[in-house]
């Protein structure tokens, strides 16, 4: 981490602003980061370690279930850890409208940053700051891509008690709150971080589109695939993901426009991996079995966190299997005696 990383930084237990570099912290590095070392909160006095150059900034009530998901996440992330031409277009794609020129100058927080691969873009994208959270060790992949960029910083933290203060020009969180215990929290938790009149965007899973998944994918990764050590459910996940991209070869081939065929199932989600290779493929399908936690969200679900404390909204289907918002904050809409209750 770089020092100048603290100016956005709460202790997790106090939530105080005033976490320091004990005096046994390493030298910073020749890029500035200091490798190992730790942070001491001067209203509390807890300590937090510096490992491999992330704060680890955890309270001390982080839930099993919860450290346990970010494990198995982390399996991922650091075996499929290469960053990906491709990985700026789906990006955009889920954010939008939100596209590169807003990331320019804000002070950005990503909530879930796994292999640090939309940390890079963000950072290559000109933003002032982005501080990337994750409750994994993938948080250290997600350091090692993203170290060569100054405006970059990785932490390892509680989405559901994110250790950062109310600073942040723009918010992100792509595919980790249907992860969370309880997605609308991770969301109001997101946006609590970000200041009145900036804005805050999601990706989740929707439930419409997704039937099958829910009615038979769902039930086998609860009962047995999330529970199957890592080894064993990646070699597990290779005949599927075989038969998945050899459909996608032999029937999702993408019109001029991107399109895919409009009778098939996943037409345009299919599509857009026509490109990509086997391994990444394989990767998706690992990342659909092998999490404890996964939901599902209905419109009906996602729709009301837009309802106070924004303007602005936009809620839209994202290829008809996933839901995307972005909103702007603003706090000032909300009566007093219900914001002092807000996180």
């Amino acid at each position: 981490m770089r020092t100048s990383a603290l100016e956005y930084l709460n202790c997790p237990k106090c939530g105080g602003a005033s976490l320091k570099l004990t005096g046994d912290s390493a030298p910073a590095e020749s890029d500035g980061h200091i490798l190992t070392g730790a942070l001491s909160c001067a209203n509390c006095a807890a300590n937090f370690p510096i490992r491999n150059g992330v704060p680890i900034l955890l309270p001390p009530d982080v839930a099993q279930v919860k450290l346990e998901t970010a494990s198995r996440f982390a399996e991922e992330w650091t075996r499929w850890s290469d960053l990906r031409d491709y990985y700026d277009r789906e990006f955009f794609d889920w954010v939008a409208p939100l596209g590169p020129k807003d990331f320019e100058n804000q002070v950005v927080l990503e909530g879930g940053c796994g292999k640090g691969r939309h940390t890079a873009i963000v950072a290559s994208r000109g933003a002032k700051a982005i501080v990337a959270l994750d409750l994994g060790e993938s948080a250290f992949v997600a350091f090692a891509h993203t170290r060569h960029f100054p405006n970059a910083h990785v932490i390892i933290g509680d989405l559901l008690n994110p250790p950062v203060r109310p600073v942040f020009d723009l918010a992100f969180s792509v595919g980790v709150l249907h992860h969370l215990p309880d997605p609308a929290a991770g969301f109001r938790s997101l946006a609590s971080r970000v200041r009145d009149g900036g804005r805050v965007a999601f990706w989740v899973y929707g439930q419409e589109g997704n039937e099958w998944i829910t009615r038979y994918v769902d039930p086998l990764r609860k009962a047995i695939t999330s529970r199957l050590p890592a080894a064993f459910l990646r070699a597990a996940c290779i005949p599927p993901a075989l038969l998945l991209w050899a459909a996608i070869k032999l029937l999702y081939r993408p019109d001029a426009n991107g399109r895919g065929p409009a009778k098939l199932p996943y037409g345009d989600y299919f599509a857009a991996q026509y490109h990509y290779p086997f391994d990444e493929i394989h990767a998706n399908v690992f990342d659909q079995l092998v999490t404890p936690v996964a939901f599902y969200l209905r419109e009906d679900q996602v729709r009301p966190w837009f309802a106070s404390g924004f303007r602005d909204a936009i809620l839209r289907s994202h290829r008809g299997y996933s839901w995307t918002g972005v909103a702007t904050v603003a706090r000032a809409s909300i009566p007093a005696a219900r914001r002092a209750n807000q996180p």
